[in-house]
């Protein structure tokens, strides 16, 4: 193996194990946060089926955010609706043909939208750049994290674009690679510019997710203004370490 190669597949596994440990960890701590108030956002759900709808709408539709601005739901879903297919699309380089999923990852709607996607993401991450810039209490509200973050990960989607249209890359051999990571069959990597510009970009974006604001994707379920049922009046809300100190007192009385 090239010492670019070796060098890449530590990055690889630091950066995933990184991701996986800090979001863990993140999750945990908001699990741990008391919610000792009914803080739903209203109007809210008054039963649990209605806080699984809300999540849904939330998830897949951007409800909330529809109903605030509508240019901004533009191009945010713009963006998500895009990176979700080119998060299917990318699937076919890290499993097997011979894997179950392979026919719902390698047909031709997913290839097909999926091979376009990145121009979407492009123009729907412009849109949310043009808006921290020209909306006075957005740009009163950002820091450059927020500026560096959506530049990060436009340059992602334009060095992928770059290896779709301009800068080829041995596809075969970058598949191999990837493999081998997960199989520990460790390959060489392809040494095309542009590709390793977009790899850098991904695993340094991996790394920093943690503690990023992008974190409002697994923490929108551990919100307790959007899980909890609107209910103060009909049910006593009480947390559990409340309900501890209650029981406590109960039996020292």
């Amino acid at each position: 193996m090239s010492a670019l190669s070796i060098l890449y597949v530590i990055l690889f596994y630091v950066a995933m194990i990184t991701l996986v440990a800090g979001i863990t960890n993140k999750l945990l701590q908001y699990k741990r946060v008391p919610a000792p108030l009914k803080i739903a956002v209203t109007p809210a759900p008054l039963t649990k089926k209605g806080v699984v709808y809300r999540f849904f709408t939330e998830v897949v539709l951007f409800n909330s955010l529809f109903r605030a601005t509508k240019w901004t739901w533009i191009f945010s879903f713009m963006f998500h609706a895009s990176l979700l297919l080119a998060f299917f699309r990318h699937l076919r380089y890290v499993i097997s043909p011979d894997s179950f999923i392979w026919p719902l990852v390698n047909n031709m709607i997913v290839q097909s939208f999926g091979h376009y996607a990145g121009f979407a993401m492009v123009v729907g991450l412009l849109g949310l750049l043009a808006r921290r810039f020209f909306v006075d209490r957005v740009r009163y509200i950002s820091s450059i994290s927020d500026y560096l973050m959506l530049l990060l990960i436009l340059g992602i989607a334009i060095t992928g674009l770059g290896i779709a249209y301009v800068a080829h890359t041995d596809i075969v051999q970058l598949k191999a690679f990837i493999m081998g990571l997960f199989l520990f069959d460790w390959q060489n990597l392809p040494s095309d510019p542009v590709l390793l510009a977009h790899l850098t970009m991904v695993l340094f974006l991996a790394m920093i997710f943690p503690i990023s604001k992008l974190l409002h994707a697994p923490g929108l379920f551990m919100s307790p203004t959007r899980y909890q049922i609107d209910n103060p009046r009909e049910k006593r809300h009480l947390s559990p370490w409340g309900a501890e100190i209650e029981a406590k007192d109960g039996r020292n009385a």
